[in-house]
């Protein structure tokens, strides 16, 4: 049986594509630029990533929230069904009224479909997005002073491979979250903490973030959008903790001062 991996680089799927290797397992990790090419903009791509596939995990780029995403997973999961693709687990973002199209699209598309929904992760901070801003001492990002129960990507990974690989998961939505609430002010003191370096947080207006991220080099497209969604999930409505990966795994999630112990500052 072939496991197919959309989004062989990132986060979770490199760690996904690592556990079901170590399982001795059959894998296919892609992106545009792997030997079998996938690319979300060009479904010509798709049928090559799909031919001979058991079961697939599926992260969309650049986020579920964004227009076009909807579209593109319908005609995915379609084409996966097509192809005789039994399994599907689904990236979704938490606490995002636009990923809830895709979800019910995967789940009630009678493959054995399994959602796992989550927020910001854990390797943001050391992998990803802030990883500059950490390095530079300042997170400087729109987030007020509101909490995020940060979900360590190494726990969704293993939600995923179970979700793959086992029975008894087919027809959920995993909400997973890490086991305390935390403001961008507290992230900033447990990474000075593990790293030994001085990391503040930096409120910032939407606006200011948007043209910084343009000053980066993000084209006003794509900076507003992410910025939409970043002012919108953090809004209130993920303050809360779920038992996601107690329900998936049988054990509590990592907690956010271990993860940052073991991250490479």
């Amino acid at each position: 049986m072939t496991f197919l991996v959309i989004g062989a680089n990132g986060k979770t799927g490199s760690r996904v594509i690592k556990r079901l290797d170590d399982k001795g397992l059959d894998v296919r990790g892609v992106s545009r630029s792997s030997e079998i090419p996938f690319d979300w903009n060009d479904q010509a791509t798709w049928d090559a990533a799909l031919d001979g596939v058991h079961a697939a995990y599926v992260t969309y780029y650049p986020d579920l929230a964004f227009p076009g995403a909807a579209d593109a997973i319908r005609a995915l999961t379609h084409k996966a069904k097509a192809a005789g693709v039994r399994r599907l687990v689904l990236l979704s973002g938490r606490g995002e009224d636009e990923a809830a199209v895709s979800e019910r699209t995967v789940l009630e598309s009678g493959l054995e479909a399994t959602v796992v929904s989550c927020s910001f992760f854990n390797q943001n901070f050391s992998e990803g997005a802030f990883a500059d801003m950490v390095a530079g001492g300042v997170l400087a990002l729109p987030a007020g002073e509101r909490s995020e129960p940060f979900v360590d990507a190494e726990d969704i990974a293993d939600v995923v491979v179970a979700a793959l690989t086992e029975d008894g998961h087919a027809g959920r939505i995993y909400e997973l979250t890490g086991p305390r609430l935390l403001t961008f002010h507290d992230v900033a003191a447990e990474i000075s903490k593990a790293s030994g370096k001085p990391v503040a947080y930096h409120p910032m207006q939407a606006g200011e973030y948007v043209e910084m991220l343009m000053q980066y080099g993000l084209p006003r497209e794509e900076a507003e959008p992410l910025t939409d969604l970043f002012v919108h999930v953090l809004d209130g409505r993920n303050e809360r903790l779920t038992d996601g990966v107690k329900r998936a795994l049988g054990r509590e999630p990592r907690d956010f001062s271990e993860y940052a112990a073991t991250a490479a500052w």
